[in-house]
């Protein structure tokens, strides 16, 4: 599916993405003009810019314990070492995603690895984000990779491979 990103901050740098890889990068209207006619159109509310990094990622995925919302009651909502708590297979695999999705909500799209753990590994792997480093620039034919900046630098939105996995309500 082919769809165009256009930041209303700056929709010069809008982005047409054709499946997972970027087709176009330039001008909204220049984007519209070629491909609008069979393309989706997601405007947002900020600037789009390639994927945030995480190179600390194998200490946050495989130390550290992501509770579930329905542990936050015991456990809270922020993470703890993995100690503190006892670790299946299961709970690690659990811990990785819910890990990575908070990644994914600060617009990280590429972590460092490699990764020890299987179940923490497969998490990674599910996630579509890539183990190494980020694209540094949007371009064609590059994998469609990036996020959706607001003014203050949170994230309003992560595409990871064309997909939005990611979208601040």
């Amino acid at each position: 599916m082919l769809t165009i990103h256009r930041p209303l901050a700056d929709d010069s740098r809008s982005v047409a993405v054709d499946g997972g890889r970027v087709l176009a990068v330039g001008p909204y209207a220049e984007l519209h003009a070629a491909h609008g006619d069979r393309a989706r159109v997601r405007e947002w509310d900020g600037t789009l810019e390639p994927g945030r990094y995480e190179p600390d990622a194998v200490r946050l995925l495989e130390t550290l314990y992501w509770p579930d919302p329905r542990e936050a009651d015991d456990l809270g909502a922020e993470p703890l070492p993995a100690a503190s708590v006892p670790m299946t297979d299961t709970r690690w695999g659990a811990s990785a995603r819910r890990g990575v999705q908070r990644m994914l909500g600060r617009g990280v799209t590429a972590v460092a690895g490699p990764f020890a753990r299987p179940s923490v590994r497969t998490a990674v792997q599910r996630s579509g984000v890539l183990v190494g480093p980020a694209p540094s620039a949007l371009a064609p034919d590059a994998r469609a990779d990036f996020t959706v900046l607001a003014v203050d630098g949170s994230c309003l939105a992560t595409v990871v491979g064309g997909r939005l996995v990611f979208r601040r309500a």
